[in-house]
């Protein structure tokens, strides 16, 4: 198994540790924040057949509340839920409301504008599913 710096980039840049505070919030003001996704990577492999690409598997724990920060995938995303509540949405589409046993996709070009745990009490989990450049990062802050 191979977890590659790109993706731990990655999962630091979709919990929200090296994004910047929001524009406009006063410093100090993130102790008050919505707690944010931790992603945990599972695997990367090349796919030789397909030069320059990679999988990329990760599962993303959303605590109580947690709401992820804009960003996008310059990759194709596939989501399979496996325990809590999330609501999902991405730029032109219509906000979805996904549940264990549900699946979602993000494509290349999609902004992920809404990304939360619908529950205030419960967590939620999924398996993200990552087909992309070799290398790039699996998360980009913002559009």
């Amino acid at each position: 198994m191979r977890i590659s710096h790109a993706f731990a980039f990655a999962a630091a840049i979709w919990s929200g540790s090296l994004l910047a505070q929001d524009a406009g919030a006063p410093a100090g003001a993130s102790q008050n924040k919505a707690p944010v996704p931790v992603a945990k990577p599972v695997m990367t492999r090349p796919l030789p057949d397909y030069p320059g690409k990679e999988a990329q598997m990760a599962i993303i724990e959303y605590p109580p509340g947690a709401v992820a920060h804009l960003h996008h995938h310059d990759a194709h995303v596939f989501v399979y839920v496996l325990e809590g509540s999330l609501v999902m949405g991405v730029k032109g589409s219509p906000v979805v409301n996904l549940s264990p046993g549900q699946s979602w996709y993000e494509g290349p070009h999609d902004i992920h504008t809404i990304g939360r745990n619908a529950s205030a009490t419960e967590p939620a989990r999924f398996v993200a599913f990552f087909l992309k450049d070799a290398g790039k990062p699996a998360v980009l802050p913002g559009e």
